[in-house]
């Protein structure tokens, strides 16, 4: 199974192609999105659509796993994070793929053992898990990594798929 991890964001959307076959976990691609901040929310909401849009036809995953919203203190930070959330959402829809919503506790948890751990520590978590040389930069694109290798790991822990 592929799966492309979604961490949306109106700045920087990240992005990680993870696979799983015989209980191991390959990369295939991780990266951000990322819109200049002086354009319009209307054009950066377009540009994370057509980038993730693109990304999914070049890859051709499987399924998408994306952050859920979390609380925010701030009402209007909250507003542009669920209107980012929606445009990943309709591409991925738009691309007939099933869609998988994660809480940020629960990535961290499933990558870490620990729902409060830092971005520092998923990163690392990630870089080992994948066996990487070097951590995955920038932390937008580990975190999408993480929500990738949560939802394979959701999917053995609920179904017992051997991958």
């Amino acid at each position: 199974m592929k799966v492309i991890g979604v961490d949306p964001g109106t700045r920087i959307t990240g992005y990680g192609i993870v696979r799983k076959a015989n209980n191991q976990l390959f990369l295939i691609e991780y990266g951000v999105i990322k819109p200049r901040a002086s354009q319009p929310l209307s054009k950066r909401y377009s540009i994370i659509f057509d980038g993730l849009h693109n990304i999914i036809r070049e890859f051709s995953p499987d399924v998408v796993a994306v952050e859920s919203s979390f609380y925010l203190k701030n009402m209007s930070s909250a507003m542009k994070l669920s209107q980012v959330r929606g445009v990943v959402l309709l591409a991925a829809s738009k691309s007939g793929l099933d869609i998988y919503e994660y809480a940020p506790r629960r990535v961290k948890q499933a990558v870490s053992g620990r729902g409060g751990a830092t971005k520092q520590q998923v990163q690392k978590m990630v870089q080992s898990l994948l066996s990487l040389d070097v951590p995955p930069e920038p932390l937008d694109a580990s975190d999408a990594l993480a929500i990738a290798i949560c939802h394979l790991q959701s999917i053995n822990h609920a179904w017992g798929v051997a991958g």
